[in-house]
């Protein structure tokens, strides 16, 4: 018999990467598309939708060309995508705005003036904090400012649907990437009409909300030509990125967490209940009708480390740049870092908050700064992690995967940080992973989606050193005591 395999097609901020695997999880060939941010004004942050799609044409074309996929091996192509992002559509099915990624901010001042009550409110209903990332905002600021393209627009959609529509003809979007607008209520399992009024948009300009194992069939002839495939090889409209990195991981029973660090970075956990906390600390999104994710996204993960290689003009890769903090000792000689450099996210869901270096002395030299800079992400973390536990019980288990996961350096901080055994795949592709063994619930070659953990090859566990641990709860102590301080002056 040949060979099975399955090809996930992750759709990220930086880059769009497609990953060919085995049925057993092994990966078989990988290729990455970079894709471009613009950042015209303080606060924007856009794409070419476009562009993106382009990528990832050419990034399937590649992969399928690097594995030598033949007709009959190739079982079914499915994807993952970034969460947040939003693009005017005509009638005609053409892109007339730029892509808003999750990282625009231009409906601050939108957010800003909402009562207190009306963002509880709306966050109870749909489980997804009022923040500048999400596509409610975006369509209030677009309203409010009489945005020449949303005034146009006959669809709204963020880049994934964008893809579909443009390969397959039809306008759908799962319940992960539904959830994630800021528009949909988890509990009808509908668009919620409150919110469509306030944007002043109907339903009919939104997609059609699916499970995340929907098969999309009849793949334009052209794309599959280009691409190098047949066009009846199925697809499957999968989910977003962060519910496919739990599910990549592994992480999907109770008590399990998995942490994504890539351009920005997360910590989740499954729930088969819509639960919401009194502080909006946290997320709830969908994953199937009947499944949810609980967690809290950080805007500032791997672009903080890219900023400061930057910063510091370090010519070497980004595994020496890592590498260099391991000069300093545990705490950075009293230099704490908060890694706010895009406003926040989770925990503190404050655009207007700023990063900040503390405690710099004469002495400090470039691997403090670069060992400041990790433990600030990771404490950034486990503040997160902190939030999450108070909501849905304590964490047992600690999945990693992302760009970050690549870093043993950063794995045994991760550790000692949270005091806790660290899991990483071998194949560091969780959302594409992910999204390939949603693909083979879909077409019945996978009896469920727990059955994954018999399936996912994982390296020897990142062991906590505990006089590190000890170490470190006295730094978590003086950084969320310098974070209190500073957030007076955002």
């Amino acid at each position: 018999m040949g060979r099975q395999l399955v090809i996930g097609i992750d759709l990220g901020t930086t880059s769009v990467k497609a990953c060919a695997f085995q049925t057993d999880g092994h990966v078989i060939a990988e290729v990455e598309e970079m894709t471009k941010t613009e950042y015209p004004k303080q606060g924007y942050a856009q794409q070419d939708v476009e562009l993106i799609e382009r990528s990832s044409v050419l990034a399937l074309k590649r992969l399928i060309a690097e594995a030598n996929i033949i007709e009959g091996e190739l079982l079914a192509i499915s994807f993952s995508a970034a969460m947040h992002s939003l693009v005017c559509i005509d009638e005609s099915g053409t892109p007339i705005s730029p892509l808003l990624t999750w990282a625009d901010g231009r409906s601050t001042d939108q957010v800003k003036a909402l009562s207190d009550v009306d963002k509880q409110h709306y966050y109870e209903i749909t489980g997804t904090p009022v923040h500048p990332m999400t596509p409610f905002t975006k369509l209030l600021w677009m309203k409010e400012t009489n945005y020449a393209p949303y005034l146009a627009a006959t669809y709204f959609m963020s880049a994934k649907e964008y893809i579909i529509y443009k390969w397959f003809g039809k306008r759908l979007i799962d319940y992960a990437m539904a959830s994630a607008t800021g528009l949909f209520n988890p509990n009808t399992l509908q668009w919620e009409p409150t919110l469509l009024q306030l944007t002043n948009i109907v339903s009919d300009q939104l997609s059609t909300i699916v499970e995340p194992t929907t098969i999309l069939t009849e793949l334009s002839s052209d794309i599959a030509k280009e691409v190098g495939i047949s066009a009846s090889v199925p697809f499957v409209i999968g989910s977003a990125d962060g519910q496919l990195a739990n599910l990549g991981s592994g992480a999907i029973l109770p008590g399990e967490v998995a942490i994504s660090v890539g351009t920005s970075g997360a910590i989740r956990q499954f729930t088969s209940s819509f639960q919401v906390s009194e502080t909006q600390s946290t997320f709830c999104y969908s994953f199937s009708s009947d499944s949810f994710i609980v967690g809290g996204p950080t805007n500032n993960g791997g672009v903080v480390l890219q900023w400061t290689k930057d910063l510091l003009q370090y010519d070497g890769d980004f595994a020496a740049f890592i590498s260099e903090s391991e000069k300093s000792e545990i705490g950075s000689e009293g230099l704490v870092f908060l890694p706010y450099l895009n406003g926040e996210r989770a925990p503190l869901w404050d655009q207007a908050a700023k990063g900040n270096f503390y405690g710099l002395s004469i002495s400090h030299r470039r691997e403090h700064l670069i060992r400041a800079v990790l433990e600030g992400i990771t404490l950034n973390l486990y503040q997160i992690g902190n939030a999450l536990e108070q909501s849905i019980g304590p964490t047992h288990k600690v999945f990693v995967n992302g760009g970050l996961s690549r870093s043993p350096v950063w794995l045994q901080m991760l550790a000692d940080i949270f005091n806790a055994e660290i899991y990483v795949s071998e194949s560091h592709n969780g959302a594409a992973w992910g999204a390939s063994w949603t693909a083979l619930v879909a077409l019945g070659y996978a009896s469920s989606f727990e059955d994954i953990k018999n399936y996912t090859p994982m390296n020897e566990p990142v062991v906590p050193i505990a006089e590190n641990s000890e170490k470190y709860k006295a730094i978590y102590e003086k950084y969320i005591s310098v974070q209190q301080v500073v957030a007076q002056l955002f």
